[in-house]
């Protein structure tokens, strides 16, 4: 039988076969029909589902806060296959958990609607009564934000355009502002916009691309959100890898059904919120969530370690010729480049948390990237560096040379980056017809590379950025990239 012939011959994830599934699999512990909506979420990719959903699934299942279900929304062409994927299973899917020797699954219902992925229809919905929290996951490039000033970037086309026609959006925040149009025109109150993407103050960035927005087509709603609307900061974490036919495969193989869009992830998660809502929110607390009155050490500690690191091992492992971050974490220069890189350059230019403990922290972080039955692609880890660097890499770079902490390791981390993107195969980046010329032209110009200024902005005329990114470059031209990862080790 063939493997397309075995899958129309299993039965399809959907609630008429929940009582039906392997008692391996666990099932929601709850009504999922006395589910209401109270969250909009928009990006419902593998992260979300691992991630926030789980969480609200937890919670629905200690029967309480039943009202906080969530509806899913998006504008991309990504967004409109995910719904057909999950319509037939009426929001279902399963999450299996992966450590290397277990496979932990379970279904998730906490999703209970999806809207048409058109800006006219998700407006709408934001504009319910029912909807108390809009959530994001837009990845890091989805904010607009000047690399520059790293303020919002007012002049970018796409900002442009929405603001000279409000009524037919483009862009995530051009819906929401229709959106919110509409709940203010209604006399209702404006929601809680949470942001769950990988960005340090995500609530901050969230309120300046909104409010910025509206500055430009409607001051008075701009007003009215910076009054009403609340933007916590939060930060989320965990490793969660995108799907292929192998994912769908195991499923089958391994618990007798097929779900069309299951989801894999690492055991570990960590959502870390600051506590200001605007019209309530779910207990999240009661399954783990840690609400703080401030979140920013942490989302630092995330994002300038764990981000950071997932970057720091991606390009010299890509050059390498590994596969999966397992595979790279078993090289021992590369284990050993992360740990000297963050020992060295990035945990000493951070500033203390009371309570926490960033080597430990490290360990951690190692241990999950080294988990073998998570299998994330050296591939996805190398994806969209133009936005990634800025957020996870560059910043550190700025505070050592502000503090004249070393940054050769640093330097190097991005040269890795530029020598990848110059001959990467297939360079997945939204500025890729840009940076791959430019990451060429150092075989050249180291300077070339630092040319991007709306990526590398101060950095971009930085003598002595400049200075250690021009040697580590050249020597990546020159030298094999495991040569270059030992010169540095040898450093001590």
């Amino acid at each position: 039988m063939s493997a397309a012939a075995k899958t129309r011959s299993l039965p399809q994830l959907a609630p008429a076969i929940l009582d039906r599934l392997p008692p391996t699999v666990r099932r929601p512990g709850y009504e999922r029909t006395r589910l209401s909506a109270g969250v909009l979420h928009i990006g419902v990719g593998n992260f979300h589902r691992a991630h926030m959903a789980a969480y609200l699934d937890d919670l629905f299942a200690l029967g309480r806060d039943h009202d906080w279900a969530i509806v899913g929304a998006g504008l991309m062409p990504g967004d409109a296959r995910q719904r057909a994927r999950l319509a037939p299973q009426d929001w279902l899917f399963t999450l299996v958990e992966l450590d290397g020797t277990r496979k932990d699954a379970r279904v998730i219902g906490s999703m209970i609607d999806f809207a048409p992925t058109e800006a006219e229809a998700i407006a709408r919905r934001l504009a319910a009564p029912d909807i108390r929290i809009v959530s994001l996951t837009i990845t890091e490039g989805g904010y607009f934000t000047n690399a520059e000033t790293g303020g919002f970037d007012a002049g970018h086309p796409a900002i442009l355009a929405d603001a000279a026609q409000p009524d037919a959006p483009q862009t995530v925040f051009g819906v929401l502002l229709k959106g919110l149009r509409l709940r203010r025109d209604q006399g209702l109150p404006a929601p809680t916009v949470l942001s769950c993407d990988n960005l340090e103050g995500n609530g901050a960035v969230a309120r300046a691309a909104l409010v910025g927005l509206a500055r430009l087509s409607d001051p008075a709603l701009a007003e009215w959100i910076e009054a009403e609307a609340a933007f916590p900061n939060g930060m989320v974490d965990r490793i969660t890898p995108a799907t292929s036919d192998a994912e769908i495969r195991m499923v089958e193989e391994t618990f007798g059904y097929h779900d069309a869009a299951p989801v894999v992830c690492e055991p570990f998660r960590q959502w870390v919120l600051e506590d200001r809502f605007a019209l309530g929110r779910p207990g999240l607390e009661a399954v783990g969530v840690q609400f703080v009155d401030d979140v920013a050490p942490y989302e630092r500690m995330k994002l300038r370690i764990l981000n950071a690191g997932h970057a720091a091992i991606a390009y010299p492992a890509a050059l390498l010729g590994h596969v999966h971050a397992h595979e790279a974490m078993a090289d021992p220069d590369i284990a050993a480049w992360l740990s000297a890189l963050m020992r060295r350059e990035v945990i000493p230019v951070l500033p203390p948390i009371p309570g926490e403990s960033y080597e430990d922290y490290l360990e951690t972080c190692a241990r999950r990237f080294a988990n073998p039955g998570v299998r994330d692609t050296i591939a996805r880890l190398c994806q969209d560096g133009s936005s990634r660097q800025p957020k996870f890499v560059l910043p550190t770079i700025g505070d050592a040379l502000g503090k004249g902490a070393p940054i050769e390791g640093l330097a190097l981390e991005v040269a890795f980056w530029c020598r990848y993107a110059a001959t990467a195969e297939v360079l997945d980046d939204p500025r890729a017809d840009r940076i791959g010329p430019a990451a060429r032209a150092t075989r050249d110009d180291p300077a070339a590379f630092l040319a991007l200024a709306d990526i590398f902005g101060p950095l971009s005329s930085d003598a002595r950025f400049a200075e250690a990114f021009g040697r580590q470059i050249r020597r990546l031209w020159t030298e094999p990239p495991r040569d270059v990862l030992r010169a540095y080790l040898a450093q001590g």
